[in-house]
């Protein structure tokens, strides 16, 4: 199990005012490790977020490191964008990469942490020999492409399977959906360290407090 100190809270902004974007960033910004930027193209996913020129913007003005997830498709050519302006961590999808092994090691030529993202349905056990070029894995608790879904318990075993994969690693594990106060202890229970939080945080009266009992609810395990 990873030390506490490790634990980190990325709190996801597609739920957020999008009219006052830098504001609902500001209010957690002190209190959070990233921000959390789910970029979608309605076409892997069925649903739209940013292009790449609005993502850019928010990247750049962003006041801490930015964790962009890509659920795109030609992925492994647009990733490379992303890690070219700056993007702390730029995690890709494996079901809609054609050469994830190459973009991944691109990624971090491009100065970028590299994440390597699992729909619900995809088994872990297929990129086992992945490790050598990943920074995060990416384990989705619930199907992407929308915020405020239900949190997937079932896929904890698949959590499970990835920290023992890990290891000693310094590869971070982080899961994404449905994370709450009433979730994100079973998830920091079977192993995962960083936590997307969107629909939680901003949602709540007061953001920064939430990310705070967050954390102290995953540190609690």
């Amino acid at each position: 199990m990873p030390n506490l100190q490790e634990i980190r809270i990325s709190p996801s902004v597609l739920n957020a005012d999008r009219d006052n974007l830098q504001h609902e960033i500001s209010r957690i910004a002190s209190v959070s490790d990233l921000i959390h930027l789910d970029i979608m193209d309605d076409k892997f996913v069925p649903n739209f977020s940013w292009d790449f020129a609005a993502a850019e913007s928010i990247i750049k003005g962003c006041p801490i490191p930015v964790d962009a997830h890509l659920m795109i498709e030609d992925v492994d050519r647009l990733a490379l964008d992303y890690a070219a302006i700056g993007t702390a961590s730029v995690t890709i999808h494996v079901e809609a990469s054609q050469t994830p092994r190459a973009t991944l090691k691109n990624i971090r030529g491009a100065g970028s942490r590299a994440g390597l993202a699992l729909k619900p349905g995809t088994a872990i056990t297929d990129y086992e020999d992945f490790l050598d070029v990943v920074d995060m894995f990416l384990i989705m608790t619930v199907e992407p492409g929308f915020g405020g879904q239900s949190f997937m318990g079932d896929m904890m075993q698949k959590v499970r399977q990835t920290r023992e994969l890990i290891g000693d690693r310094p590869i971070w594990l982080q899961v994404d959906g449905g994370i709450s106060l009433d979730t994100i202890a079973i998830a920091r229970e079977a192993g995962a360290d960083t936590f997307v939080a969107g629909s939680a945080v901003f949602n709540s009266p007061d953001p920064a407090e939430m990310v705070k009992i967050l954390r102290q609810r995953a540190a609690s395990i």
